[in-house]
């Protein structure tokens, strides 16, 4: 057993698979998926599901690694944006070398902050930076950095 891959559904997909390209240096997984039918309705649970889509090679891994899924369904379901308090999934992390740097090509790129750069010392673990994000259609993302 082994992990796959995380979804984002996005309103658009191809916007929000090149931020995480620019952004994390993730890699486009052909092919672009466009996927429709009643395979597709029994596997959702949803009636005439139609989406379009990519899968990005996360950063640190070989061609085998997991991907970040990005779909865009028609039509889709909107909602609001949640807080790191919200039950169920709440974010994506990544550990990058310098948290100030990334959050700067982050917000260059279209995201904003969540909250502010705060650091910590974990005992018996090092010192953790850290700051929680929002890609551009506001999902989550962790930007964290460890010193041991």
């Amino acid at each position: 057993m082994r992990f796959a891959h995380t979804n984002i559904v996005s309103t658009n997909w191809k916007s929000l698979a090149d931020f995480y390209i620019k952004t994390f240096n993730c890699k486009l997984v052909p092919p672009i998926r466009k996927q429709s039918g009643t395979w597709l309705d029994r596997g959702t649970g949803l009636k005439n599901a139609n989406l379009q889509g990519a899968h990005l090679l996360l950063p640190g891994y070989d061609e085998n690694g997991p991907t970040l899924e990005i779909y865009q369904y028609q039509p889709i379901n909107n909602q609001g944006e949640n807080t790191p308090d919200s039950r169920g999934y709440g974010h994506i992390a990544f550990e990058v070398n310098n948290v100030e740097a990334v959050l700067k090509i982050l917000i260059k790129n279209g995201g904003r902050t969540a909250g502010e750069v705060s650091k910590k010392i974990v005992d018996g673990v090092g010192e953790i930076t850290f700051v929680y994000t929002r890609d551009p259609e506001g999902n989550l993302i962790e930007l964290q950095s460890w010193k041991k």
